[in-house]
């Protein structure tokens, strides 16, 4: 009987998110629709792609793993998206949108040349890759868990939902699919959120029955952990293509800035209740595999179509943030890469097709590590993921925000460089040690102090003052673009 209410439930998430894809379909005449759903995104359309995006399995099954084990201090990863979208609805949200760029690359090039372009895209496509892998694993293991399939069964199951949910559609289908995804989380996790919180006796019945600490405690794990947990996730929300690229396709700054208030206030919640499923199982299941805390909640408490429906929504929620990280990779490679430095003359319906590919290819990766049986290893990897997107894009973009007087051309493509270089390298030579976000950062930083001043007092090389001003414009931009082919001086 269960198995067939989440053969049923899992038909009728499949169906709708088919029609919504189907549906974003219609609108994509060109590659900037695709990219950007022409620019033309409400607010709810910008709250879906973020949250969308960033509500997976990390957020949900990956929440209510950590709380089983230490408590509310799983909160983390939902608590710092929530202030990295805070973040984007402030004055740098502003900024990034107001500069007419499609990409993180782009906007960089502006400022720094052409020529960090290619690094920006590159480091951080591998890093939303390690993501998007991981995330894919997730929904291997899920699927296995509920439906009895093979990994490579799972996986190929996993990549069909994925480019269905977004290939047809682009952001539109992030968009859309992610408002009916939001949607369906909410329903879900509001229901087992409710019988959590009945079962395990209110305010009351947690406190008689886990110490205050970890259990109630932000920092159960310690500040340094749950600290760098917080700061990773508001980095990653600023550094990653996907994030920006919804916040850019809406009709207006203000829609943009709504899209991010509504993602900024909602996010937290999911966590909140994520970490109540946690909890309820650690108490009254405490042999449970923590990794499947959630899933047998759901078996365990819910009614079996009700459950179906929550599984199944699990499996979608995963889905839709694995074709929300290959839908950021697609069109950096596209843009940045393909267009600037393979194909220069190609038109948009090229694009719109190498975008397409590229969503394929990228959506076959994960069945090579099902074949592979490399889960622990990616596992690993997928803390580098957050580093790499970190150390490559913060402080370059911050030269251009608010040092622009101090930061040449040179040392910001260096600082872009050396900082995933650092962390990577960091990584395999101490895996267990400080996590590489660190020294990343401070090598990331070190170098564009350094360069700076070495560049401006050997050749009294110009800083990227004036290309500041070109963040806000688009003809300023082309101004900057026509003076690098004549070789002139910024």
């Amino acid at each position: 009987m269960l198995q067939y209410s989440f053969l049923f439930g899992i038909g009728i998430v499949f169906v709708a998110i088919t029609a919504v894809g189907l549906y974003a379909a219609g609108k994509v005449k060109s590659a900037e629709d695709f990219a950007l759903g022409g620019r033309r995104a409400t607010a709810g359309l910008v709250a879906g792609s973020l949250m969308g995006t960033m509500v997976g399995g990390a957020s949900t099954l990956g929440t209510s793993q950590v709380a089983f084990c230490y408590g509310l201090s799983a909160w983390w990863w939902c608590l710092g998206a929530g202030m990295g979208f805070m973040v984007l609805a402030s004055g740098l949200g502003r900024r990034l949108y107001e500069s007419g760029a499609t990409t993180v690359p782009e906007l960089l090039s502006r400022s720094y040349g052409s020529r960090i372009r290619p690094i920006v895209a590159v480091f951080t496509s591998l890093g939303i890759l390690f993501s998007f892998i991981g995330n894919s694993l997730a929904f291997v293991a899920l699927c296995g868990s509920t439906l009895h399939t093979g990994a490579l069964a799972s996986a190929v199951l996993g990549m069909v939902l994925m480019l269905v949910y977004v290939i047809f559609g682009g952001v539109w289908g992030t968009g859309m699919g992610g408002v009916l995804k939001v949607v369906l989380v909410y329903l879900s996790l509001a229901c087992c959120a409710f019988v959590a919180w009945h079962k395990l006796g209110g305010v009351g019945g947690m406190a008689a029955t886990f110490p205050a600490h970890p259990w109630f405690s932000l920092f159960g794990r310690g500040y340094a952990v749950d600290g760098a947990a917080g700061f990773s996730m508001l980095l990653g929300v600023l550094s990653t293509q996907t994030y920006f690229q919804a916040v850019v396709s809406a009709r207006s700054f203000k829609q943009a800035r709504r899209g991010a208030w509504i993602s900024a206030l909602a996010t937290p919640l999911i966590g909140l209740a994520a970490v109540l499923v946690g909890l309820c199982m650690k108490a009254l299941y405490p042999a449970t595999v923590s990794s499947q805390a959630m899933p047998a909640f759901a078996l365990h408490f819910l009614p079996p179509m009700l459950s179906g429906v929550v599984l199944a929504t699990l499996l979608i929620t995963i889905v839709g943030c694995s074709a929300g990280l290959a839908l950021g990779i697609s069109t950096m490679f596209s843009v940045d890469i393909y267009q600037q430095h393979l194909r220069p003359s190609a038109g948009s319906r090229e694009i719109l097709r190498v975008q397409r590919a590229a969503l394929l290819i990228t959506g076959l990766v994960p069945l090579w590590f099902a074949i592979g049986n490399a889960n622990a290893t990616i596992l690993d990897w997928s803390f580098l993921s957050m580093s790499l997107r970190g150390c490559t894009v913060l402080f370059p973009l911050l030269g251009i925000l608010y040092w622009p007087q101090f930061v040449t051309r040179t040392a910001g493509i260096v600082s872009a460089c050396l900082g995933p270089l650092t962390a990577f390298c960091w990584h395999i030579v101490q895996p267990k040690g400080i996590d590489p976000l660190y020294p990343g950062l401070a090598v990331s930083l070190i170098a564009m102090m350094a360069v700076s001043l070495y560049t401006r007092w050997t050749s009294n090389a110009p800083t990227i003052h004036a290309a500041a001003d070109a963040v806000a414009s688009v003809e300023a931009a082309n101004l900057v673009e026509a003076a690098e082919d004549e070789g002139g001086e910024l």
